[in-house]
This record gives structure tokens, C-alpha cells and sequence, in this order.
């Protein structure tokens, strides 16, 4: 395992502890940032949440379940170049801030680990793949500049809308909106190819 180096602002870490854990599974949203390798490609930050779709595989490693969206830049930068950054902020108690650097990579519906991962998230409609991400920078910073807010709970519009396309209408949906990135790069495969 590659060693995590100190800087002088924040802290870094070996791995994820039980008292990191906790506090990155305590957040009810966190961002995802990719880029292409293309110098006139788009960098991506994407917010995620709803409760039961990130999981902490081991002490490098986590894990999210990528539901069906608008766009599918994460998984066309990761299967270019595999680079990307979680961040976790504070919103509520001490100011805090986790990035998790690394490599991802895409595991869809069709891959033989895909059924292994499952079950460290709660079954969404619209799931079309699950974010591995091995993490070899691990580190933290003050948070001070993020504001305190509340949370009142997850919408649900993402999950109805997804109930109401129904398997084939995603399917279709992701066809149209998911299959190249707006850089143009490949995302998911067509129906039935992984």
C-alpha cells in the first residue's frame, strides 16, 4: 500500500479508522469530482446522497451506488483515466472536511461483482452501476468556510421517478442520455454489453 504523505494544512491518514467511518457515514451528501484527460474537457463535481447508497469496503477502499441521472460523466472519465476525489463536509457539529483521493472504477448491473456488492446498499430503483473507489490519498482540513445547515430529509423525486419510468423505460432513458459523456467520451455500454 502506497504511504499517504503529510501536509501542513489538515491531516492525512494511513486508512479509514472506526472514528472516520463514523463521521463519513454520519454525512447525508457528498461530492464526486472527475475530469477527462482532454485539456478542453469538462471537470465534473456531481453531489450524491440518499441514505444507503455509500458503503466503506475496507480501510482504502469505499464504495456509492450511482443511480440514474442526467448525465454520466463519472463513469466516462473513470473508464478513460480512473482519476477522481469524494469530499465529505460538515454541514452540522465541529467543521470538518474529508477528501478521498484515488482511483475508481465502474462496476454495472452485468458484472460478475456487481451481485457481491449489492448488498452493502439499500436496493434503489434506477441503479445503473456501483462506484468502486481505491483511495491512496486520505485526508482532512478545518472546514471552517463551510456553513452550518440542517437537514430535514432525502427527496424523494429521484427514486419515484425512477418507479415510474419502470426497468424498461430506464433502460431506454439511459440509452438516449447516458451512453457518451457531453466531452463526448464513452459511458455506459449498450443494453445488454458491459
Amino acid at each position: 500500500m502506497r504511504r499517504f504523505y503529510h501536509r501542513r494544512m489538515g491531516r492525512s491518514y494511513d486508512g479509514i479508522d472506526d472514528r472516520l467511518r463514523g463521521f463519513l457515514e454520519a454525512q447525508q451528501m457528498f461530492f464526486v469530482a472527475t475530469a477527462p484527460l482532454g485539456v478542453d474537457g469538462h471537470v465534473n463535481v456531481s453531489p450524491k446522497g440518499l441514505a444507503g447508497t455509500f458503503a466503506v469496503l475496507g480501510p482504502t477502499s469505499v464504495a456509492y451506488l450511482d443511480l440514474t441521472g442526467s448525465g454520466a460523466e463519472t463513469i466516462a472519465h473513470l473508464r478513460e483515466n480512473g482519476r477522481i476525489t469524494v469530499m465529505f463536509c460538515a454541514f452540522q457539529g465541529p467543521p470538518r472536511i474529508v477528501r478521498l483521493q484515488g482511483r475508481g472504477r465502474v462496476v454495472l448491473p452485468a458484472d460478475l461483482e456487481f451481485p457481491t456488492l449489492a448488498p452493502c446498499f439499500t436496493e434503489k430503483p434506477g441503479a445503473r452501476s456501483i462506484i468502486v473507489v481505491d483511495i491512496d490519498r486520505l485526508t482532512d482540513s478545518c472546514g471552517y468556510g463551510v456553513p452550518l445547515m440542517s437537514y430535514d430529509a432525502d427527496r424523494n423525486q429521484l427514486v419515484h421517478w425512477a418507479e415510474t419510468k419502470g426497468p424498461d423505460g430506464i433502460t431506454e432513458y439511459q440509452s438516449e442520455r447516458n451512453a457518451v459523456s457531453i466531452d463526448g467520451l464513452p459511458a455506459l455500454p449498450p443494453a445488454g454489453a458491459s
